[in-house]
């Protein structure tokens, strides 16, 4: 005998919802270990800029003005790696707060160095 129809589509949502649910738990998280968003190296220029404007127009980035823990060393690359950080943490450190366009990775290493410290909230 085959299986109804009502059967299978009662199961979909089902199983939509607990997919839903497991995406929205990143792994690293339910593992208990820390992240951080970080810029890609491959990442050019232009996208680096939009990401660290971006990510600036949305939280506090005044680590990075100059005299300020952040600001060494003064390129493109760390400046958004910071930012960028900075954004994914204020916004509960899911997988998409750290997408930026596929330019960012999330790192289980803390990218902190001498007196940069990468927020960790």
């Amino acid at each position: 005998m085959a299986p109804r129809a009502e059967s299978t589509f009662l199961s979909l949502p089902a199983l939509y919802l607990a997919l839903l649910l497991l995406l929205s738990v990143p792994l690293a998280r339910a593992q208990g270990q820390k992240t951080w968003c970080v810029a890609k190296p491959s990442s050019d220029e232009a996208t680096l800029t939009a990401n660290l404007n971006y990510a600036c127009s949305q939280v506090d980035c005044s680590i990075l003005q100059r005299g300020c823990g952040c600001f060494y060393p003064d390129n493109l690359i760390s400046h958004a790696s910071i930012a960028m950080n900075l954004y994914y943490q204020s916004r509960g450190r899911n997988y998409w707060n750290c997408y930026f366009k596929n330019s960012a990775l999330v790192v289980t290493t803390d990218p902190s160095f001498g007196n940069c410290v990468y927020e960790y909230i």
